[in-house]
């Protein structure tokens, strides 16, 4: 028989530790990391100087996912037609179909439709997370404000988004769409250069 080493449960985490090992796989590989950060910012970039053809290329892209996503719906539930749900999956792929074929018809108008979509967003975000903030007051949480200002930012550009239709339309989706790339690269390159100081 073999005797197991008896280990103490109740010690504490060691966090240091622990973050060098969650580290140690980003520190072997920082400089993919690095590459796709730089990518997304490059990206980003490009995007918020070319916001209207930022917005046409994510409304294409979305439009292809829709359309291949509908077709291989359809495929699959009629391959499995004889199960529940059959006529369920056949309505939701065609959905997707339908949206994703008029998306890339007419790449325009679809942007125009993805704004209003991106309006809704904002009013409903907004108006959620001010009432969350709100919440957290009335708990006595520290930073409250900070969650009821994010909402405030939140229905300010839906503001901005709504003022400005329908030319808005033409660069405000794209516009967001560019900083968000560009913020996501620029939290990867972070991440790449703590895995690099981790792994020296």
């Amino acid at each position: 028989m073999i005797d197991v080493p008896a280990t103490n449960t109740n010690a504490p985490l060691n966090y240091s530790d622990v973050s060098a090992e969650i580290g140690k796989p980003i520190g072997a590989h920082w400089k993919i990391f690095l590459g796709e950060g730089t990518v997304l910012i490059l990206l980003g970039i490009l995007a918020i100087l070319s916001p209207f053809f930022a917005g046409l290329a994510t409304t294409l892209f979305i439009g292809w996912l829709l359309l291949l996503a509908g077709v291989s719906g359809l495929i699959f539930s009629y391959q499995s037609r004889a199960t529940p749900g059959f006529w369920w999956g056949i309505l939701s792929s065609t959905l997707a179909l339908f949206v994703g074929v008029s998306l890339l018809w007419n790449p325009v108008g679809g942007l125009f439709t993805l704004t209003l979509l991106l309006i809704g967003y904002f009013l409903a975000d907004g108006v959620l997370t001010i009432i969350l903030g709100l919440n957290h007051r009335r708990e006595h949480t520290d930073r409250w404000q900070w969650i009821v200002g994010s909402g405030v930012i939140d229905l300010f550009l839906a503001a901005i988004l709504i003022s400005g239709l329908p030319g808005t339309a033409f660069w405000g989706f794209g516009l967001l769409v560019g900083v968000d790339l560009a913020f996501a690269g620029v939290s990867i390159v972070a991440v790449a250069m703590a895995g690099r100081m981790a792994a020296a």
